[in-house]
């Protein structure tokens, strides 16, 4: 089970339509990258990387992506939440190891 932060709930709006890319890795690090776009129409990024054990290791939220569709921001986010999670000089999977 996941244990969203602050980041996560500020984000939720779960009356906006979204796509989500949910990754389990090998060493069991979970990813969540959810893509949406707002009342407005701006394209808006929620990445989230958590631990085996469910715990908060990265939530970042971006409100807008500017000339990024959907499926392009979903792409940079599925990447960007790929190296945070394996990136060997992170300070959220050193604290995790």
């Amino acid at each position: 089970m996941r244990i969203r932060g602050d980041v996560f709930w500020a984000w939720a709006d779960p009356s906006l339509h979204h796509r989500t890319h949910e990754e389990t890795l090998d060493d069991g690090t979970y990813i969540d990258v959810q893509v949406r776009l707002s009342k407005e129409g701006c394209t808006q990024l929620f990445m989230g990387v958590y631990a085996a054990s469910g715990m908060a290791l990265d939530e970042e939220a971006f409100d807008s992506r500017p000339g990024e569709s959907m499926t392009r921001a979903l792409a940079w986010g599925v990447g960007r939440a790929r190296l945070i999670a394996t990136s060997p000089n992170s300070t959220h999977a050193a604290a995790f190891k």
